[in-house]
């Protein structure tokens, strides 16, 4: 696992060949690597990206094969927290999907706020196939992405959804050539990277965290964030430039 940054974008490489397996080794990188992102003044967007051939295929099964419910509960917390801070990152993030999202793989495409899927990827919850259940987010995310019914579907029968379904469902925000999808997902963030990133930061938090509130209560958490904002040179430069007609220079303070 590791962060490149280029062009103020971060770039989060999933390195754990064949085929991307979420052991805990790359648990902790996962978690690092969104602390390290999310930290680095010089991030202003974010990729979640597997490379050319496989995204993730799921969690390490012959690690988990032997344990008991005891190292279980031991490790389920950390696990989905590790996926909560690819959630947590106050910058735009997005999926680059190749090959296979499944289990653990799906549940970190779901932590992004977007996902491009390859034309042939093949995304999916297949737990239920060994007996257990999505443990990173899977049953909470994907209900919350598709509705409730289609994530009772895909996680019930554990089958996998091709390209074209998870666009149609809202699971895939764009479907493209396998040989595109890292570009295209560049592309996608890349005109946040110089964008009012303190208000981007404000704007994801009301979303995300609003979604967990009573109506009252997230309109009133928008309202503070959105005071919040009068405090920041974006603000002052946003709205400058808005009365001046000419292109605001935001710094990100």
């Amino acid at each position: 696992m590791r962060l490149e940054i280029v062009d103020r974008i971060g770039t989060i490489r999933l390195e754990r060949p064949p085929m991307n397996a979420l052991n805990k080794q790359v648990q902790e990188e996962l978690r690092a690597a969104a602390q390290a992102a999310t930290e680095a003044p010089e991030v202003r967007a974010v990729v979640v990206y597997g490379g050319e051939k496989v995204f993730a295929a799921g969690a390490d099964i012959k690690e988990m094969a032997d344990m008991s419910y005891v190292d279980m509960a031991g490790r389920a917390g950390p696990l989905s927290a590790a996926f909560d801070a690819i959630a947590r990152i106050p910058k735009p993030v997005v999926a680059a999907v190749t090959g296979y999202a499944l289990g653990g793989g799906c549940e970190l495409a779901l932590a992004c706020d977007w996902r491009v899927v390859a034309a042939d990827a093949k995304l999916g919850q297949p737990e239920i196939k060994l007996g257990i259940i999505p443990g990173a987010g899977g049953t909470a995310r994907l209900a919350r992405l598709v509705g409730p019914a289609r994530a009772k579907d895909i996680i019930f029968s554990g089958r996998m959804v091709d390209a074209e379904e998870a666009l149609r469902i809202g699971l895939a925000d764009s479907v493209v050539p396998a040989a595109e999808v890292y570009a295209t997902a560049v592309a996608l963030v890349h005109p946040y990277t110089t964008g009012p990133a303190q208000a981007l930061r404000a704007a994801k938090l009301a979303v995300d965290r609003g979604l967990d509130m009573p109506l009252a209560s997230a309109l009133a958490w928008e309202s503070e964030l959105f005071a919040a904002l009068f405090a920041t040179d974006d603000r002052r430069e946003g709205m400058a430039a808005f009365v001046e007609k000419r292109t605001p220079g935001f710094t990100g303070r």
